[in-house]
């Protein structure tokens, strides 16, 4: 795995980790209707970004395999 895979895979689970954070942060009663809004936009922002990034990450280190 090449150094810039290895940091796109860390970013992705980092970003991953906090969207899945903040989607599960709706589940407790005490979230005001403001934050519902911004969790649920900031936590699949983030969540589907991990995605997009770590689907990146996986091409460039094939493609760097096959070179």
């Amino acid at each position: 795995m090449t150094y810039g895979s290895a940091i796109m895979f860390v970013v992705a689970a980092l970003l991953g980790i906090i969207g899945v954070a903040m989607l599960l942060r709706l589940r407790s009663p005490d979230v005001s209707d403001k934050q519902v809004y911004a969790f649920r936009m900031i936590g699949i922002m983030l969540t589907s970004g991990a995605i997009v990034l770590a689907l990146s990450a996986g091409a460039m280190w094939q493609w760097t395999l096959e070179s």
